[in-house]
């Protein structure tokens, strides 16, 4: 029986969140000063995606037989706590898809448009979903989803790609030896320093 979300995260309270690796890869001085030394930062939207409360019912009222016509769905699981030990990592997905070749893949609602581009931050989300996918059920993961609710429910495909899945490990092993108590580079982007809660004890 799946742990409720707040069990579960209370019994992997460290494990990495998709959203702490976006704070990371922003700036990695952000994460040592919050995350390392607890000091508090008093901006806790900073970081945050707002995904608008009308995610939640259109997925609930959205035709359930498009994902089948689609993309070869036989069954799918909903709301999906998932987690790595191997890794220490964990997240929510919104969906997890059962295909017709045997393989899984994640689905996740964003509130936003489609402009052309598929960011960095969504596709480093969605491949933390599949490893961690891949760990529990024991079943290979070869492409993800993203579904835009700004976009008409625009859903685009993207595969997982092992140098991007190398890059994400080494990623989430610096976020571990930062944790460790490691000292960071400062980012290399000082209009980031501007806003930043911690710009005043931050050693450049």
């Amino acid at each position: 029986q799946m742990k409720s979300s707040q069990s579960f995260f209370n019994e992997f309270d460290y494990y990495i969140t998709p959203s702490e690796l976006i704070e990371f890869n922003y700036c990695k001085r952000f994460t040592y000063y919050m995350k390392c030394l607890n000091v508090p930062q008093f901006e806790e939207n900073r970081f945050k995606v707002q995904k608008g409360k009308e995610i939640h019912s259109k997925k609930e009222n959205e035709n359930k037989q498009y994902l089948r016509k689609k993309l070869g769905v036989i069954d799918k699981k909903i709301n999906v706590d998932l987690y790595s030990e191997k890794y220490k990592i964990k997240g929510i997905v919104d969906e997890v898809l059962i295909l017709s070749d045997n393989t899984m893949a994640p689905l996740d609602y964003k509130f936003a448009k489609f402009d052309d581009v598929l960011y960095k931050t969504y596709k480093n989300q969605m491949l933390m979903y599949s490893i961690m996918i891949e760990e529990m059920y024991n079943c290979k993961v070869n492409k993800c989803f993203l579904v835009y609710t700004r976009s008409s429910n625009l859903i685009k495909e993207c595969n997982v790609e092992e140098k991007e899945l190398k890059k994400l490990k080494k990623e989430i092993r610096d976020y571990c030896k930062v944790m460790e108590g490691y000292f960071p580079k400062a980012t290399s982007s000082k209009a980031r320093c501007i806003d930043c809660c911690y710009r005043n004890i931050c050693i450049k």
